[in-house]
């Protein structure tokens, strides 16, 4: 099995963050193998080994039966709103950092960059000097600020991200919501999925994707979020209503054949009519590992739910990850 969605955070001490930018997480570890994410004085998530220790993480690894596995940022780190020279120099230490967790073994270990998106120059030198150390891909958050995927800029990162066969990881982050989603991790389970199927409908219902390269590999987190399973809502509106459609050409379902999701999401029903609307050949296998909400016995819904169609199977847990990331 190939996961291709993993977070990763380092040892990082409240010295380099404070010296990054007051909002930069640093990893205070409590013992045990246990330890919190910390901006400033402030928990913000806590975690355990396998997040920064390569050797728990392959430990694990052995354990899920997962051969290989793509690791990124997790998405506090990625610093948009910092200042954005702070931010590159940030980014280039993330991702060395990156290159040395995956030195453990690095035929297992395979890390996606992050890189200073606020500043668009800084991204494409950043994701071209990452591609030289090994990263086989890129992750991105899918704003920065009120800048959608589809901003001008954002596409011309993509663009050079096509032109430099680095694939990019699409993961939402920095989540919409009001008072009311400030209980039971609603920002998780509801702004979350939504902020990634705005992202998609955003490159759709403004035309970026007939702008884009086709070679461009984009891959979205948690099966594109609510994505998939509003998508009649959407080709419905795109066909009686003008101003949904004045500039996207193609009813947008038509373009689900311009990007990938990965399969953390959770049911086989949900799975089955994932494969449906994307087709087998553009859902990757993603655990969302090692937090609580990634999936906790790998690759299990998509072996149980295609247990009858080997093609499917093997693609979803294997195949397309190779294909689309350039894996042996």
């Amino acid at each position: 099995m190939i996961d291709i969605h993993s977070h990763f955070l380092p040892r990082i001490t409240r010295a380099d963050a404070a010296a990054a930018d007051p909002r930069a997480p640093w990893l205070a570890e409590t013992g045990d193998g246990v330890g919190f994410i910390m901006v400033g004085d402030d928990r913000f998530r806590p975690v355990e080994a396998r997040l920064w220790d390569p050797q728990v993480r392959l430990a694990w690894l052995d354990d899920a039966g997962i051969d290989v596995q793509l690791a990124c940022a997790t998405p506090i780190m990625f610093g948009y709103a910092w200042d954005a020279a702070a931010a590159a120099t940030w980014c280039a230490r993330m991702n060395d950092l990156a290159t040395e967790f995956c030195a453990a073994d690095p035929r297992r270990l395979k890390t996606l960059a992050q890189v200073p998106l606020q500043d668009i120059d800084a991204a494409c030198h950043e994701a071209t000097r990452a591609r030289s150390l090994g990263h086989v891909g890129v992750q991105i958050g899918n704003h920065v600020g009120m800048k959608g995927l589809e901003d001008p800029g954002i596409l011309d990162f993509l663009r050079h991200c096509a032109a430099e066969r680095m694939p990019v990881l699409v993961h939402p982050w920095d989540m919409m919501g009001d008072a009311r989603m400030k209980q039971w991790m609603l920002p998780w389970l509801v702004a979350m999925p939504a902020e990634t199927q705005l992202g998609i409908l955003g490159l759709i219902l403004s035309g970026a994707f007939e702008r884009l390269p086709r070679n461009l590999d984009l891959v979205f987190a948690h099966g594109g979020g609510s994505f998939a399973f509003l998508l009649g809502r959407v080709d419905n509106a795109w066909t009686h209503r003008d101003i949904v459609r004045e500039d996207c050409p193609q009813p947008p379902s038509s373009y689900c054949d311009r990007f990938c999701v990965d399969s953390a999401i959770f049911d086989a029903g949900a799975l089955r009519l994932l494969v449906e609307k994307m087709g087998p050949t553009r859902v990757l296998l993603g655990t969302d590992a090692p937090f609580p909400l990634g999936e906790q016995q790998p690759g299990a819904l998509v072996t149980s739910t295609f247990a009858s169609d080997a093609t499917v199977r093997d693609a979803i847990l294997t195949g397309n990850a190779q294909r689309v990331f350039g894996l042996p």
